[in-house]
């Protein structure tokens, strides 16, 4: 069995929080420039989430 992972607080505290502040940035970007709706927004991540978690499964085996 694979150990959970945690981010460590400063992580939590750094690069998370800056990465989470830039997702969020660009998918408001990418709705003033394409007038899409959250639907389509929310679409696109979950593309982008089973693109790792199609990597997890890989490495599971």
């Amino acid at each position: 069995m694979k150990k959970q992972y945690s981010f460590s607080i400063d992580q939590m505290n750094g690069i998370v929080e800056d990465t989470y502040a830039k997702i969020i940035n660009e998918c408001e970007n990418l709705k003033k420039n394409t007038k899409c709706p959250n639907e389509q927004v929310v679409a696109l991540l979950s593309v982008i989430a089973s693109n790792y978690a199609i990597t997890t499964e890989k490495n599971k085996n």
